[in-house]
């Protein structure tokens, strides 16, 4: 089986698939870090990163903004003093859709990056 963070997304576009319950709770099991959320209705990924001070925690928005942009699908990104918070979720489906989960799996694969 493919890992999550070795496949790429697909075209999203409204009325999109989300995933299933069932689908999403195999997903997560592999995403131990990351917690499927609810924001005023829509489901969303969530993980919280620490760092050491400001300028790491930066960098590391630096780098998930490029993935975003690499993936054509941009999440929340909330940068404070050493924390990073992300979101991933599909607007176009309003709520969890496979690139969620690809993106989350990319996104952890980034703290290992130089």
């Amino acid at each position: 089986m493919t890992e999550l963070f070795e496949q790429q997304c697909e075209a999203c576009h409204a009325g999109a698939p989300k995933v299933t319950e069932n689908e999403k709770i195999a997903l997560l099991a592999t995403l131990p870090e990351w917690q499927a959320i609810d924001v005023a209705g829509v489901e969303q990924l969530e993980r919280q990163f620490t760092f050491k001070n400001f300028k790491l925690a930066w960098a590391f928005t630096d780098k998930v903004a490029a993935l975003a942009e690499e993936e054509f699908h941009h999440p929340e990104i909330t940068l404070e003093w050493g924390k990073v918070k992300v979101r991933w979720w599909s607007h176009s489906a309003k709520g969890l859709h496979k690139n969620d989960f690809i993106c989350a799996a990319k996104t952890d694969q980034l703290l290992n990056a130089d």
